[in-house]
């Protein structure tokens, strides 16, 4: 009943969804295309909600008193959790009422995605989504949307570390901070890779246990693709989670005197039978940060490039935290178990396979 309950709450919502996913296996010729899509979609619409107990948790963690045990983990915490596990085991009629809730506030929440609700910038789920009351269906062409500064492109000058300072993505995650992308063409030139930064979780999003998380002085993962032929200069195919979509280099700001790039926004799109899936922006800068006037410099020229219905606007974009070039890496007790065991050097292996395995 409870998870119901659930749907009730953005009922409309999710007849929405169920009939653009309706529309959108009926006109998609291929199950397998189909099936992808809607597995990708599935994919990053349960990873967020997972993350929001994990954070909690961490934050009741690091803030429960009394005496620590091992200089790690507050006494009170380990006993909480012997009572809270011994009351799972042992009740069947907890475990019931505790899984109810839990589905009640996973649909909840994947609802309010749904809706508009979760956050516009990280979490706007809906397929064919609407913008100021209007459905937007699909995704536009290229040429629709990019801009003069487009013109003679050059892919070469694009290579190299960018920062986020702004995104309205799914895939990614508003908890992490001081995201870069570092991009790469192959040695054939046939393909490009993007080394994909973050630290996590941001100061804001676990106030009390930020700085103790494995990935707090960063984590990486990759970003594969390839450079058509066929395509336009601007045009990047990237392909991940069973699934390849354009990413449109939309619009570069040159630096006046030297014309390297200082500022580029990029805008990846997969529609699967005239359905939208997904939409991604990316406003990224050569700087780590960007005033003020320069981020609403880079809304207007997304607004140009008619992106706003997309995503584009500011109250659709999420920005991404970053705690300072200068600040040094965070060492602490957790930090300092984190290297014992060996979890930093198992994050470098494995993104070195990523890598490996992309090329």
């Amino acid at each position: 009943a409870c998870g119901a309950v659930g749907i009730a709450i953005h009922a409309g919502a999710w007849s929405e969804f169920f009939t653009n996913l309706s529309v959108m296996k009926d006109n998609v010729a291929d199950p397998k295309d189909f099936w992808d899509a809607v597995n990708f979609w599935i994919f990053f619409a349960v990873g967020h909600p997972l993350l929001q107990p994990i954070l909690w948790i961490s934050d009741v963690l690091h803030g429960s008193p009394g005496p620590m045990v091992l200089d790690l983990v507050p006494a009170s915490f380990l006993m909480a959790n012997i009572l809270f596990i011994g009351l799972t085991a042992f009740s069947k009629e907890f475990r019931n009422a505790l899984n109810v809730a839990a589905l009640s506030a996973f649909l909840t929440y994947v609802g309010a995605g749904l809706d508009g609700q979760a956050g516009l910038g990280d979490f706007n789920l809906q397929l064919n989504d609407s913008y100021q009351g209007q459905v937007v269906k699909g995704c536009p062409a290229y040429e629709d949307v990019r801009q003069p500064s487009m013109n003679d492109f050059d892919l070469d000058k694009y290579q190299g570390k960018w920062y986020e300072q702004k995104f309205h993505d799914w895939t990614q995650f508003k908890e992490v901070y001081d995201t870069t992308l570092d991009i790469k063409l192959t040695p054939d030139r046939l393909g490009w890779i993007d080394d994909f930064g973050v630290k996590g979780p941001a100061p804001d999003s676990a106030k009390l246990s930020w700085d103790k998380s494995p990935v707090a002085n960063g984590a990486h993962y990759f970003l594969f693709g390839r450079v058509d032929a066929n395509d336009p200069p601007g045009i990047l195919r990237e392909k991940g989670f069973g699934v390849e979509f354009p990413d449109y280099i939309v619009d570069v700001k040159k630096d006046p005197t030297t014309g390297e790039y200082t500022e580029a926004i990029q805008f990846q799109c997969l529609e699967r039978g005239g359905v939208r899936v997904f939409e991604g922006i990316n406003f990224m800068s050569r700087n780590p940060v960007m005033t003020e006037e320069e981020l609403t410099a880079m809304h207007q020229r997304a607004k140009a490039a008619g992106m706003y219905p997309y995503g584009a606007a500011p109250e659709q974009m999420h920005t991404v935290a970053r705690r300072g070039v200068d600040e040094p890496q965070i060492d602490n007790n957790w930090q300092q178990m984190w290297h014992a065991i060996g979890v930093d050097r198992l994050l470098e292996l494995l993104t070195e396979s990523i890598e490996d395995g992309g090329r």
